[in-house]
């Protein structure tokens, strides 16, 4: 069973940065695709980035050039660098991994994920 504990979120203005972390368990964590996910107030949850166990990234047309997917293996753990900031990034971002090498059509589809974490608010002020 993997476990995956986010942290790192907070009340930023408008143009900071924060970042992210997800801390996951398992002994094969290099293997695993990993994800960030977010859900705004009133909203479906939405594909974020990820990063697969080759390296590989992708990232949601509304964070490109903005956010950065990395992961350290050594720590198991997955991070999330968020600059310039808008008020529309508030949400609530969640992280998913993904066992195995091979990899579905898409990455931004939220049930090709087989573990989530509880969650991290990001809320970014005007």
């Amino acid at each position: 069973q993997v476990q995956l504990v986010e942290s790192g979120g907070g009340l930023v203005q408008a143009g900071g940065s924060l970042r992210l972390s997800c801390a996951a368990s398992g002994r094969t964590f290099r293997w695993y695709t990993m994800g960030w996910f977010r859900q705004a107030p009133g909203k479906e949850r939405e594909f974020v980035s990820a990063i697969r166990w080759n390296g590989s990234t992708d990232y949601a047309d509304s964070v490109k050039g903005r956010f950065i997917i990395s992961r350290d293996n050594a720590k198991n753990t997955v991070y999330l660098q968020m600059n310039s900031l808008k008020p529309e990034d508030t949400a609530v971002y969640y992280c998913a991994a993904r066992q195995g090498l091979l990899q579905p059509t898409s990455l931004a589809v939220e049930s090709n994920y087989d573990y989530w974490g509880q969650g991290t608010q990001v809320t970014v002020s005007s």
